[in-house]
């Protein structure tokens, strides 16, 4: 990912660096595991980790020497043998490259799985906190983008909450899932290396053995990651669009906070757009984009092909930073988002008292009036409303059918708006608890 979406921790990771020192790191586990078997002499082990943990690795040699032999393992080892010395001929012993590629690949997506579960904290605890904040503050709930029933900013805040923890633990799950190790040699069948070998390097490293890792580690598991990141990605945009329709001039009930200095439009300096949040819509069809390869990549040839590793080159280091920089983009939205409950309270009023039509109905239907009438009765009232001529209570209360079963004291109190917060603190409690 370009360094404009990318954050040094997450891109610290994929780091040529990082890649070399995680493959140092499994080749010197196994190597212990081969002394401890008896294997390998323990001195040569010792060597390896005192050379090995010392040394920096010359990204531009081991490229220098892959252009010859074609083989990225190879170069690499051919590299840790100039620093090594004659102990290096006990590296590698039984493997072959996917044990080392896997398992770092493994590694790493569990460090970046890690970072994504710390943002996640992060944004739900900004959610958490405007939700309270906004616990009671009366907007107007659309559907189909069109004025419906009154709810409150809180509400709007606290379901975004409960959807990104459902992903917390999603991405949990995927984590777990993907922490996989295999260290079985050629097809998988520790025909040259002892499972004993793999067992250890897994416990080192932090990770799960593979129970059948046939050469590679099935992508079934990485695909159930990166479809993770792309759901993840999709909760972003949803609430990345709720702010930014909020923000339209004919709605401005809430709106990115705008920095001192900051400019909206080369054209036109009255300008405060939405970009923030158009930025994050963007960036979530990326993420999205990345987890059709990853299911492209289940169907392997037999025991193993490569036609996964390209793609994994790109998506696994792309899709985990560009989530790592808009999951910590939309925590900043939220944190500093603009809230205006004195525009929300006259988005309420601009229907002339519409949003209270199911109560309407609902009360004709306990008076006696049959549900096709009573609908009936509220539309041709309503759509008065609509065509700009008047009220809608005014309408009701000069409405014969209206008066016949409703008293005007009984119509009124059904524009109470305190009628549809009564709830809010049960949903509040199945949300965050007690």
């Amino acid at each position: 990912m370009i360094p404009r979406y990318s954050r040094p921790e997450m891109a610290a990771i994929w780091s040529p660096e990082t890649k070399f020192r995680i493959w140092f790191e499994i080749e010197a586990h196994a190597c212990s595991a081969l002394a401890e078997l008896g294997v390998i002499p323990r001195e040569a082990a010792e060597v390896i980790w005192e050379k090995g943990r010392a040394a920096t690795f010359d990204v531009a040699r081991i490229d220098e020497i892959e252009r010859e032999v074609k083989h990225d393992v190879i170069a690499f080892l051919t590299h840790l043998a100039e620093i090594i010395g004659p102990e290096a001929r006990f590296i590698h012993q039984g493997m072959t490259s996917s044990d080392v590629l896997d398992t770092c690949l493994g590694v790493q997506l569990s460090r970046a799985a890690d970072i994504l579960l710390a943002d996640l904290d992060k944004l739900l605890a900004a959610l958490k906190r405007r939700a309270f904040e906004h616990k009671e503050t009366l907007t107007i709930g659309r559907s189909h983008g069109i004025h419906a029933e009154p709810t409150t900013f809180g509400l709007k805040l606290a379901q975004a909450y409960a959807e990104f923890e459902r992903n917390r633990e999603r991405l949990a799950a995927a984590r777990k899932d993907i922490a996989t190790c295999a260290i079985s040699g050629a097809v998988g069948t520790f025909a040259n290396i002892d499972p004993f070998v793999e067992q250890y390097v897994a416990e080192k490293m932090g990770l799960a053995v593979e129970p059948v890792s046939t050469q590679v580690i099935p992508r079934d598991r990485h695909a159930m990651f990166f479809a993770t990141l792309a759901v993840i990605a999709s909760s972003i945009e949803r609430l990345a669009t709720e702010v930014r329709h909020l923000q339209r001039t004919e709605v401005l009930e809430a709106e990115e906070f705008f920095a001192k200095g900051q400019k909206g439009s080369s054209a036109m300096p009255h300008k405060r757009n939405p970009i923030l949040t158009e930025n994050l819509t963007g960036l979530a069809r990326l993420v999205r984009g990345y987890a059709l390869p990853a299911m492209e990549n289940v169907a392997l040839w037999h025991e193993r092909d490569i036609s996964h590793s390209s793609v994994e080159r790109i998506i696994a280091p792309d899709a985990t930073v560009t989530l790592d920089f808009a999951l910590a983009r939309l925590t900043s939205v939220i944190d500093k988002l603009v809230v205006y409950p004195e525009n929300m309270a006259k988005n309420l009023d601009r229907l002339g008292g519409l949003i209270h039509s199911q109560r309407v109905l609902l009360a004709l239907t306990q008076a006696g009036v049959s549900r096709e009438e009573a609908y009936a009765i509220v539309q041709r009232n309503a759509m008065k409303v609509w065509a700009g001529e008047g009220d809608f209570l005014s309408f009701l209360k000069a409405d014969a059918d209206v008066t016949k079963a409703l008293s005007e004291r009984d119509l009124e109190a059904l524009f109470d708006l305190g009628y549809h917060t009564k709830h809010v603190e049960t949903i509040f409690k199945r949300v965050f608890g007690a």
